[in-house]
C-alpha cells in the first residue's frame, strides 16, 4: 500500500457498531425428489422472506465508506491466503479497523493476531465445551451478570465489585478457569445475546452497556491474583474482542477507587478510556439516560428484584433467554430449516444461504482494480485465487442443478393448479 492511501485513513471516524459472527456450514446435498405439495412451496416462500428480514435487521445498515474499507481489508487478507472462511464477516473485520482509526495494515496484523490466539488457545473448544462447575459458587463471592437491556436494546451487564469476596472467589476458582469462563462469556455474547437483542430491538445491536458499582473499593482491594485477573481479561478484550464496549459507568468511585483508578486505567487504551464515565454517589440521572428504571435492580435506583429468582445478578436475564427470539435464531443462522411433507426434504434456508454468501466470496475475488479505490486488488496474483474460485464453480454449479429441480418443482405445480382452476370453471359455466 502506498504512503498516500495510509495518510488517507488516519482521521476516519464511525458510530460504535459492532461483530456479529455468523458462520454458516455447508448444506446437506438434498434427496432427488419428483414434486413438492402446494403448501410446502408456500411455507418455503413464506419462511424465506421472514428469514430475509431478520437477517437484515440483526445484520444492520452498512456506511458505504466503512463498506469500502472492509473490502479493502478483506482483499488484502484474501491475497495471502490469511481470511479463514468462518471469519470472513463484515462486522468482524469492522471492529479491528475501528479499533486501528482505519488504517488497514494495522488492522490486518490485528486481526491475524486473533486467529493466532484463538488457534493457540484452542477458543472453538471453550466456546463448545467449557464448563464452569463452580459457576453459582463464584456467584455468591462476586455478584456480576447480564441484567436486561439499555434504552437502545444493547445487552446490559453489571458487577457490584466492593462485594467482591476474593478469598471465597480464589477458592472457588482459579485465575486460569475464570478467565476461560469470560472467555466463554464473550463468545456467547457475539453469537447469541447480540443477535437475540437485535431481534428485540428491530436494529442492528452489537456492544453493551456496562455498569461498574465500585462502592467500598480502594488500592487495598487490588491484591496481587486481582491484579493478574484484571490485566489477562482487559488484554483478552482489548486485544481479540475490540469495540464491543458502548458505555461503561462506573458509579460510587469515592476517594480510595480514584487513586486506584489511576492505577488501572494505565492498562486500558484511549479508545475504551473515551468510553468510560466515572460517577460518585450522584449517578442515577446519568444511569436512567441509557437505562429504563425497570431493567435497573433496586439497589442502582431502579425497580427491578428478580424476587422470582432470589435477587438481580443470580439469573442471566434478557432476550437471548426469551424461547421465541431462541427459535428464530435457529431458523436464521442454524443449519437450515427443514420444510418436509411426504414428498420433499430440502434444507432451503441453507441453501440460499449458501449461495448468497460463497458465491459472494468467490466472485469479490475477481474484483478488478476500478472496484477498489484503495488499491489492493492490484497487489492479488491470479495463482492465489484461481484454485478457490475453481471450486466456488463446482460448488455454484451444484446448487444451480438443485435451484433448476426446485422451479422444476414449483412450475410442475403451477401447471396442475391452472388444470384444477380449469376444472372448477368448467363445473361453473355447465
Amino acid at each position: 500500500m502506498g504512503s498516500k492511501e495510509l495518510q488517507h485513513q488516519k482521521k476516519r471516524t464511525s458510530t460504535f457498531i459492532t461483530p456479529l459472527e455468523d458462520h454458516w456450514c455447508l448444506p446437506p446435498q438434498a434427496e432427488k425428489r419428483s414434486s413438492m405439495s402446494f403448501k410446502s412451496v408456500q411455507g418455503i416462500i413464506a419462511r424465506i422472506r421472514r428469514s430475509s428480514t431478520l437477517r437484515n435487521i440483526i445484520q444492520g445498515v452498512r456506511d458505504p465508506k466503512e463498506e469500502h474499507m472492509v473490502h479493502s481489508l478483506r482483499e488484502l487478507l484474501l491475497s495471502t491466503n490469511q481470511l479463514p472462511e468462518k471469519h470472513d464477516d463484515y462486522h468482524t473485520l469492522l471492529r479491528f479497523l475501528r479499533m486501528r482509526d482505519f488504517n488497514v495494515l494495522r488492522a490486518k496484523d490485528m486481526f491475524l493476531n486473533m486467529i493466532k490466539w484463538r488457534e493457540d488457545s484452542g477458543i472453538d473448544n471453550i466456546a463448545k465445551d467449557f464448563k464452569f462447575d463452580e459457576y453459582e459458587e463464584v456467584k455468591r463471592c462476586y455478584s456480576h451478570g447480564y441484567h436486561g437491556v439499555d434504552r437502545y436494546g444493547r445487552p446490559l451487564y453489571l458487577e457490584r465489585i466492593g462485594l467482591i469476596d476474593l478469598n471465597k472467589l480464589f477458592k472457588a476458582t482459579t485465575v486460569d478457569r475464570f478467565v476461560k469462563y469470560h472467555i466463554s462469556e464473550q463468545e456467547k455474547t457475539l453469537n447469541l445475546r447480540y443477535p437475540a437483542c437485535s431481534l428485540a430491538a428491530k436494529r442492528h445491536i452489537a456492544s453493551t452497556t456496562t455498569i461498574l458499582d465500585v462502592k467500598g473499593v480502594g488500592i487495598n482491594s487490588f491484591s496481587k491474583p486481582a491484579r493478574e485477573l484484571f490485566v489477562e481479561i482487559q488484554k483478552i478484550d482489548s486485544n481479540y474482542y475490540p469495540e464491543t464496549l458502548n458505555k461503561l459507568y462506573i458509579i460510587n468511585a469515592g476517594s480510595g477507587f480514584r487513586a486506584l483508578w489511576k492505577v488501572l486505567s494505565a492498562f486500558l487504551d484511549a479508545r475504551t478510556l473515551s468510553k468510560i464515565q466515572v460517577l460518585g454517589s450522584n449517578y442515577h440521572s446519568a444511569l436512567s439516560e441509557s437505562v429504563d428504571p425497570s431493567n435497573l435492580p433496586n439497589f442502582l435506583g431502579g425497580s427491578c428484584t428478580c424476587s422470582e429468582y432470589g435477587g438481580c445478578l443470580l439469573k442471566d436475564i434478557g432476550p437471548w433467554t426469551n424461547p421465541e427470539f431462541s427459535g428464530l435464531l435457529q431458523e436464521v443462522f442454524g443449519q437450515g430449516q427443514r420444510f418436509t411433507d411426504d414428498k420433499t426434504n430440502i434444507t432451503m434456508e441453507s441453501f440460499f444461504r449458501q449461495i448468497g454468501s460463497n458465491s459472494e466470496r468467490a466472485l469479490d475475488m475477481t474484483l478488478d482494480d476500478t472496484e477498489d479505490p484503495y488499491g489492493f486488488n492490484h497487489n492479488i496474483r491470479r495463482n492465489h485465487v484461481k484454485e478457490p474460485i475453481s471450486q466456488k464453480i463446482l460448488q455454484l454449479e451444484g446448487w444451480l442443478a438443485a435451484s433448476n429441480e426446485i422451479l422444476g418443482a414449483l412450475i410442475k405445480k403451477q401447471q396442475e393448479l391452472a388444470g384444477y382452476i380449469n376444472q372448477l370453471k368448467k363445473l361453473t359455466s355447465g
